[in-house]
């Protein structure tokens, strides 16, 4: 595994990243801090697997988030908790948004903003990092021509893009839906399309493990 012993590891995201984790970060002792998603899920991988790593993850994920958003908040949740290793997942309210209130552009985060935001963030915090992993928006639907499926896959390559620019590793998160869904319907992880099952959010975090040499 590429991440090495005694690092922080801090993920950061929207609705799927968050899962109803404990705020502010660290509070408390209790085992659910870090939300009932991949994030979750991950750090009991690590754990049960390479418990003399002692690898803290910390979940800075925020529902309803844009990479708008992020840049809002990046000095307080990832600048200053200075983290080893930084994941980020974000795109999926960035699209949808335009088409779930689509007489409201200044929420609209488009492609050029996106893309931008991202490069200054990474920027900024790349000097300081160990490793930086950049996982792709995704909507489980496997029909490629559904107009919001369209516009994701532009946010999800244009990540990949981010990512191979940047040397950071990235993950096709939408891949491996689109993997799943050769055999079962989106129904089977998410009634709409976006908030994944328990089932869901494994295969999130499967990938995020396969990507880090778990």
């Amino acid at each position: 595994m590429i991440i090495e012993k005694g690092s922080k590891l801090l993920f950061i995201g929207d609705s799927i990243t968050d899962c109803g984790r404990a705020r502010p970060v660290g509070e408390g002792l209790h085992w659910n801090n870090l939300g009932n998603g991949y994030v979750s899920l991950v750090q009991a991988q690590l754990l049960a697997k390479y418990p003399e790593s002692r690898i803290r993850v910390i979940n800075m994920g925020v529902s309803g988030d844009t990479v708008r958003h992020l840049k809002a908040r990046w000095q307080t949740d990832v600048l200053d908790l200075k983290p080893d290793w930084l994941s980020i997942m974000i795109g999926v309210n960035d699209v949808w948004r335009q088409f779930d209130n689509p007489l409201i552009p200044e929420c609209h985060v488009y492609l050029d903003e996106y893309k931008s935001t991202l490069d200054e963030l990474i920027n900024l915090t790349k000097p300081n990092l160990k490793g930086l992993v950049l996982m792709s928006p995704f909507i489980i639907e496997d029909n490629k021509e559904d107009a919001m499926r369209k516009k994701m896959d532009e946010y999800r390559f244009a990540m990949k893009e981010i990512a191979q620019k940047h040397g950071a590793i990235f993950v096709d998160v939408q891949e491996a839906f689109d993997n799943f869904l050769k055999y079962y319907h989106s129904y089977a992880l998410a009634l709409d399309r976006i908030h994944p099952n328990l089932t869901g959010h494994m295969i999130i975090a499967n990938e995020f493990l396969k990507a880090i040499g778990f």
